[in-house]
């Protein structure tokens, strides 16, 4: 990919496109390599900012990728609650798929959900996180109000324990059935793998979260 030069932004409109351009640039960086690999230098080189100039528009490469994980959780929101707002019969499975495929369907926010209790809340700056948390919460609202629509009997708690399920199991099933390339060729060649191991995501999650459904609907049942 062709390089920008280097050149200072200096009217606010333009600090807001270098801005945006940083934001872009981890983007993908994130979506080509994984978001373990990327660096503020390529970020910068990316986006035709020089390194040293990056610190005016973001505190840190990981406030970058805050923003990226903020984009994300709108972006499933949305599709979720699009999903279980068309026409037809609802059920565990359908409510499980919505949340599954749309997980699926953004490799990108399902790798940052790996690092951001761990590292990005860790080492950005308490204010950015606590707007961070402010558009996570937005969407974890909506989504609860959806599901429990969805599905009435697991009530508020219960929706919530159906995405804080989804949530919890997508980060580590992600980089479980997407290893890195040499690890999975080092796979295939090895027969004392077990085949259980060679995991479908979206089947996975779809069937996973279909049991945590039925499960909680019968326990709200009996209680």
């Amino acid at each position: 990919m062709p390089q920008l030069t280097f050149q200072r932004a200096r009217s606010e409109d333009k600090k807001r496109q270098r801005a945006a351009a940083l934001v872009e640039a981890a983007r993908s960086l994130a979506i080509e390599s994984g978001v373990a690999a990327v660096t503020l230098t390529d970020v910068a080189r990316r986006a035709g900012v020089h390194y040293s100039a990056v610190r005016r528009y973001f505190t840190s490469l990981e406030e970058v990728l805050l923003h990226l994980a903020a984009e994300g959780w709108k972006r499933f929101s949305d599709n979720v609650c699009e999903s279980l707002r068309e026409a037809g019969p609802m059920s565990p499975s359908r409510v499980a798929g919505a949340l599954a495929g749309s997980l699926a369907a953004d490799p990108l926010f399902c790798d940052l959900l790996a690092n951001l209790h761990v590292h990005l809340e860790q080492e950005v700056e308490l204010e950015r996180v606590l707007g961070f948390k402010q558009i996570s919460t937005a969407a974890v609202l909506a989504l609860t109000e959806t599901i429990e629509n969805s599905l009435p009997g697991l009530g508020r708690s219960g929706a919530f324990d159906v995405l804080l399920a989804g949530y919890s199991l997508a980060a580590p099933l992600w980089q479980m059935a997407n290893p890195p390339k040499k690890l999975a060729e080092a796979y295939a060649e090895r027969t004392d793998v077990p085949p259980d191991w060679n995991i479908d995501f979206t089947a996975a999650m779809t069937r996973l979260l279909t049991a945590t459904c039925v499960g909680l609907l019968n326990q709200k049942a009996q209680s």
